[in-house]
């Protein structure tokens, strides 16, 4: 009695909720049983004020303490100055640059930045105030982005955007000489389209002002007009050259794969993935950047004696042209099996001594060395099929379509309707969980750089990068928690102190 009372109660509150009926409809439209579009509009909106408080949370508090150094991480990057000093006077040379000096336009602009032994605490003080201003600007453009993206998430679902959409690349087949209502797979591919296109535009103007006003105002942004338009034109081509077929592919076999589909689907998005994590950096990536050998001398050799040491199967290692779009640094690895390649920031290059960038790269083999990479790969591929298979009960439900205005019922329509209405929630919890275990690997692979013995530079590059990229010295702790990947300086700094218990 009590679950079928629940039940009733349940019944009576979605049906006391307002329907909204404006906004375009397909012809021969029916209003649906459930409230669908109402509870994805009132999750959405939620969601988008969660993470609001959360910005407004942030802002305070970079804007309050933002321009000074944090007391405890001033204690810590003292230590590191001081241990550095110390590790200096006992060694017979001074630690050789990363890179041999090749005199080059721009060199004496780069070595004015580099940043001297013993004087990071300075310099972090220094830059302190510099880091607070790019947090506010970044902070304040991203609310302002939400906040217009959500009124435009909000306006396109009111308005019907989306059935309107879907029958005008109906009519684009049919001037093409195609019976819409037999070439669904076509219609859809004119449909996807259509909508990159639409998002391109919509969205260019705020790449725009990210690249050339927020990151410029702070001296990062390097990529010329040229090189923006470029980039966006091979981004296009590639989405259609692959995002094409591959949506072609997947909707044959939802339609072709019966009750379990789902399982071929998944069959398909997993040989995908391992073609596309081969083919990305060998033939896309330099589309964008030019890839070369890294050249013979210190850096070289000590990252193939790391890599002995590790019994870490490098194959190859490349220098990346970072500073062609942005002084911001970086490095990855990737490879399958035993055929691995490192790939450097020319801008992280500059930034750190030898010993520095070997123990950073000690950090990025932990990551491999505890299966991170692996398990990353295979929670994308049990996500994959778990979600697919929650498609498959609703591929067919009519109220899905209709809740969002559309009589028909086009494949691609229900798979793009389920990831924002039923699925979302899913993936909020989800990508919260993810970042939580995405900062428990980060103290994992900080660990395995200091049990290789390189605590003490591992923690002057962690430095070093958070100075250059003007992070942010004080997040606040809910920003931090739901947003970062990566754990804040202070906590990274505090796990590698000796005799400290923290491992995750």
């Amino acid at each position: 009695r009590s679950a079928i009372s629940a039940c009733q109660i349940m019944a009576a509150l979605l049906e006391s909720i307002p329907r909204w009926t404006g906004g375009y409809h397909q012809q021969g439209w029916q209003a649906p049983s459930i409230p669908i579009f109402e509870l994805t509009m009132a999750f959405t909106i939620a969601l988008y004020l969660w993470e609001s408080y959360l910005d407004m949370r942030q802002h305070a508090r970079v804007k309050a303490t933002g321009a000074a150094v944090p007391a405890d991480l001033k204690t810590l990057v003292a230590k590191v100055d001081k241990d550095t000093l110390a590790r200096k006077k006992s060694e017979p040379a001074p630690t050789p640059p990363a890179v041999a000096a090749e005199k080059k336009e721009g060199d004496d602009e780069e070595k004015k930045e580099q940043i001297e032994d013993g004087k990071m605490l300075e310099t972090l003080e220094t830059k302190a105030p510099k880091s607070q201003l790019y947090g506010l600007d970044k902070l304040g453009f991203g609310m302002t982005k939400g906040f217009y993206k959500q009124g435009e998430n909000n306006a396109f679902l009111l308005l019907g955007a989306m059935p309107l959409l879907w029958d005008y690349s109906e009519q684009i087949a049919a001037s093409m000489g195609f019976d819409p209502a037999e070439n669904e797979v076509k219609v859809s591919l004119i449909w996807f389209g259509v909508s990159t296109i639409i998002d391109e535009i919509l969205g260019t103007p705020w790449a725009y002002w990210s690249t050339f006003v927020v990151e410029d105002r702070h001296g990062f942004n390097k990529t010329t007009i040229g090189t923006f338009i470029k980039d966006k034109l091979i981004s296009l081509a590639l989405t259609f050259a692959i995002g094409g077929p591959v949506m072609f592919a997947l909707l044959h076999i939802i339609k072709w794969g019966g009750p379990y589909f789902y399982l071929y689907v998944w069959a398909f998005m997993f040989c995908f993935s391992i073609f596309f994590l081969t083919i990305f950096p060998v033939y896309i990536q330099p589309l964008f950047n030019k890839y070369t050998p890294l050249e013979e001398g210190p850096l070289q050799k000590a990252i193939y004696e790391l890599a002995g040491i590790c019994k870490f199967p490098l194959t190859k290692l490349y220098v990346v042209d970072g500073s062609k779009r942005s002084s911001h640094s970086n490095a990855y690895m990737y490879g399958f099996g035993k055929n691995k390649r490192i790939v450097m920031f020319d801008t992280l290059i500059n930034q750190m001594s030898t010993k520095e960038l070997v123990a950073v790269l000690g950090h990025e083999i932990g990551h491999w060395a505890y299966g991170h990479v692996l398990q990353n790969f295979l929670i994308t591929q049990i996500y994959v099929l778990c979600a697919f298979m929650a498609f498959g009960s609703f591929v067919n439900s009519p109220d899905l379509y209709h809740a969002f205005g559309f009589a028909q019922m086009p494949t691609v329509i229900g798979l793009m309707l389920f990831f924002q209405t039923v699925w979302a929630p899913v993936d909020s919890v989800l990508n919260f969980v993810l970042t939580l275990h995405s900062r428990h690997k980060e103290f994992s692979a900080d660990q395995y750089s200091l049990n290789l013995g390189y605590s003490a530079d591992l923690q002057q590059g962690l430095v070093k990068m958070s100075i250059e990229n003007l992070s942010i010295l004080d997040p606040d702790p809910m920003y931090s928690l739901y947003h970062h990947t990566h754990p804040p300086l202070l906590q990274r700094l505090r796990a590698l102190q000796p005799g400290s218990k923290k491992k995750d």
